[in-house]
């Protein structure tokens, strides 16, 4: 039999890595997609739309980095500039 043996499972860092991969999942889904509608705006848009897009492209860049740092309800400010994208997709273009 072999001297050393595996250390017990650490199940709250185990929980704690799982929770941090799940938040940062949600954050990730929710800014792709965000990038994708100001991408939209830069596309198919006017002028205004083109600035509308580069000032929803920051927002969601500082609302991920928000996100990332709140925690379990991080989803919440990329979810809001998400939504707000959105709207001005809609009534832009």
């Amino acid at each position: 039999m072999s001297e050393q043996s595996a250390p017990e499972m650490d199940y709250e860092m185990h929980e704690g890595t799982y929770e941090g991969f799940l938040n940062f999942s949600k954050i990730g889904t929710l800014a792709v997609l965000n990038i994708v509608l100001c991408l939209l705006l830069f596309a198919f848009g006017g002028t205004f739309s083109l600035i509308l897009g580069w000032i929803m492209l920051l927002a969601n860049f500082f609302a991920s980095a928000v996100g990332i740092k709140i925690g379990a309800n991080g989803w919440i400010a990329p979810g809001v500039v998400f939504v707000l994208t959105g709207l001005f997709a809609l009534v832009t273009i």
